[in-house]
């Protein structure tokens, strides 16, 4: 059994860059503790999870049985909480087998549909259960956003460009859809046109989000996670991009999140609706 002042922490997608980092975090927090940790890769299973993640032995072996660990953190005088950084073939039933045994999902992986989401949210409304999903955990993509959001009503045009690690399984990123979704609830549709477009290759333009924004995606070995935002106007360009150099920056969110969701009876989705 874990403290029981301590809020115990399952995390699935273990072996992996940000479960490594996730690890770490919860390891080296004061209020949390790794309960359990959890990843399909063979090469993973049974080594410790610290060990793996380079902070030291924690004594808590990575599984590939997601549902043991899952029971093992309903033992707990103190509601579990799961953090998953998987896959997106994966993420859908693995915040639902959270939600059934009453463990509060803190979910990064991104790929979930907007009717995924709002099954889930019907499903933890009726499980009265806690769930956040956050498609980035960073503070300072929450104030890119909110720049965004400030400068779409001076600037009919927009676009999106993300870049991400070649290894990212969907596109666009999930942060870049939360941002087109954010400035589309601006009321205004945006880009109106001033010539008939063609596209000379398919999806030379991007892909069409709401309010006729465009996305744009990069997958580049060297990049980890980026983001442009660019308004443009006659004589003049504006263009807000945040950086990520390092995992670690995801950290703090994290652990913000973690400890907010032990507080909610339903899902949340989007960083900056638990910052307010």
């Amino acid at each position: 059994m874990a403290n029981e002042s301590l809020i115990p922490v399952v995390v699935n997608g273990a072996g992996g860059k940000m479960g490594r980092e996730v690890i770490k975090a919860v390891a080296e927090a004061e209020d949390t503790i790794l309960l359990g940790a959890v990843d399909r890769n063979q090469k993973y299973i049974g080594a410790d999870a610290g060990e793996v993640a380079g902070c030291g032995a924690l004594e808590v072996p990575i599984l590939n049985d997601l549902e043991s660990v899952l029971v093992l953190a309903t033992q707990e005088k103190i509601q579990g909480v799961m953090v998953d950084f998987t896959h997106p073939d994966s993420v859908y039933d693995n915040v639902r087998s959270a939600i059934a045994y009453g463990v509060r999902p803190v979910v990064g992986t991104t790929g979930l549909s907007a009717e995924q989401i709002q099954e889930l949210a019907e499903f933890a409304d009726k499980a009265s259960t806690g769930a956040l999903i956050i498609p980035n955990f960073s503070i300072g993509m929450v104030l890119l956003q909110q720049a965004a959001l400030q400068a779409s009503q001076y600037f009919d045009h927009v676009e999106i460009i993300e870049l991400h690690h070649n290894q990212k399984a969907d596109a666009p990123s999930g942060t870049a859809i939360k941002t087109a979704e954010m400035l589309a609830e601006m009321g205004k549709t945006y880009n109106p046109k001033s010539v008939e477009e063609s596209e000379k290759i398919a999806g030379s333009r991007g892909g069409l989000a709401p309010e006729n924004i465009r996305i744009h995606s990069v997958r580049l070995p060297g990049l980890i996670a980026h983001q442009e935002v660019i308004f443009g106007a006659p004589g003049q360009i504006y263009t807000l991009r945040h950086d990520t150099s390092d995992r670690a920056c995801y950290m703090p969110g994290v652990l913000l999140a973690i400890r907010k969701v032990t507080e909610l009876k339903n899902l949340v989705y989007g960083l900056e609706q638990i910052l307010k």
